[in-house]
This record gives C-alpha cells, sequence and structure tokens, in this order.
C-alpha cells in the first residue's frame, strides 16, 4: 500500500509539474516578446518583469513537492552514511519529520499574508496595480500542497519504518547523490 500512495503522488506531482513548466514556458516567451518589442522601438508590454516575478513564486511553492518525491532537496548527510540500514532509515525519517514541521509551519504563516490581501484588496503598488490576492492564491495553495505533500510521505514512511522495510524507506526518501559521492 505505502508505494501505492509514493506511486501515485509522484503522478500526480509529475502532472502538477508539466503544468508549472508549461507556465514557466509561456512567462519566457512573453518575457521573449517584450525584449525584441523593445529591440525593434515598439512599445513594451510592461509589466513583464512583475509577472515573471509571480510566475516564479508559484512555480517555487507548487514545485517543492515534485522535488520531495524525486529526492531532489538537498540534505547532508555525512552522519547518515556511516550507518547501518536501519539507522539511515531513522535519519531519513528524523529529516522527513523535521521538513514536514517546517513546512507546516511556513504553510500557516502563510494564510494570513492572504488573508490580508483579500480583506483590504491590495494591488501590488506597480503601473499594473495586480490585485495581490489573485498571485498570492495559487502561491500559498502551493505551499498547502507541499505541507499535505510532505505529511503523506512521513507518515507512509513512518509505516514502512515500523515495519521494518528499511530498504523502501530509503528508495522513497533516502539521500542517495550524497553517498554516492561519499562512495
Amino acid at each position: 500500500m505505502e508505494q501505492m500512495i509514493f506511486t501515485r503522488l509522484r503522478q500526480i506531482n509529475r502532472a502538477i509539474a508539466l503544468l508549472v513548466g508549461i507556465m514557466l514556458f509561456a512567462c519566457a516567451g512573453i518575457v521573449l516578446a517584450d525584449i525584441l518589442m523593445r529591440r525593434m522601438g515598439a512599445h513594451s508590454f510592461g509589466g513583464t518583469d512583475e509577472i515573471s516575478g509571480y510566475v516564479m513564486a508559484i512555480a517555487t511553492s507548487w514545485g517543492m513537492a515534485f522535488t520531495l518525491l524525486e529526492l531532489g532537496h538537498v540534505r547532508i548527510d555525512l552522519i547518515r552514511t556511516k550507518a547501518n540500514q536501519t539507522g539511515r532509515a531513522l535519519f531519513d525519517l528524523f529529516s522527513m519529520t523535521v521538513l514536514t514541521g517546517t513546512i507546516l509551519l511556513i504553510a500557516i504563516k502563510c494564510w494570513p499574508v492572504l488573508e490580508r490581501s483579500i480583506a483590504n484588496n491590495s494591488k501590488a503598488n506597480t503601473p499594473l496595480e495586480t490585485p495581490l490576492a489573485w498571485v498570492q492564491l495559487p502561491w500559498f495553495a502551493g505551499w498547502v500542497w507541499f505541507a499535505l505533500v510532505s505529511t503523506i510521505v512521513t507518515l507512509t514512511a513512518l509505516s514502512l519504518v515500523l515495519k521494518g522495510r528499511n530498504d523502501e524507506v530509503e528508495t522513497a526518501i533516502g539521500a542517495f547523490a550524497e553517498q554516492d559521492m561519499l562512495q
């Protein structure tokens, strides 16, 4: 069952990553078109720097869960590499627990930012006067998704540890890159 959970989460996050990639590609296209228009002496769209900043914030928040499931987050595991398989599984579980706690805190702290923007009908102090809630809602949703995925992954890894399936823990939440570099 645990492997099914990891597989399903990876499928969902790969689809999200594809959508985020399309969003980034479209943003790059808009910025490129704006640059070309300015080089040819035409009026620029204006605000492409603002829009690209918004897109990067949204892409980052949604990309975190994908990176987690692809074991792409940076970890320094000098002690972990010296441990046996059970020890590595426990280090991995500890790492996931700390990450999950941190991400839950970030997601919780993001809400007041969005709530205030909605309550005040806040707009960016820029020529575009972008309603901030339009940008902050998908940004906040990305952090909530990351918190949810991180929590599910941690609980699923805990289930594997409790069942003594430590090899599966390493496959699901381990840190392979550092281990490969030290061998």
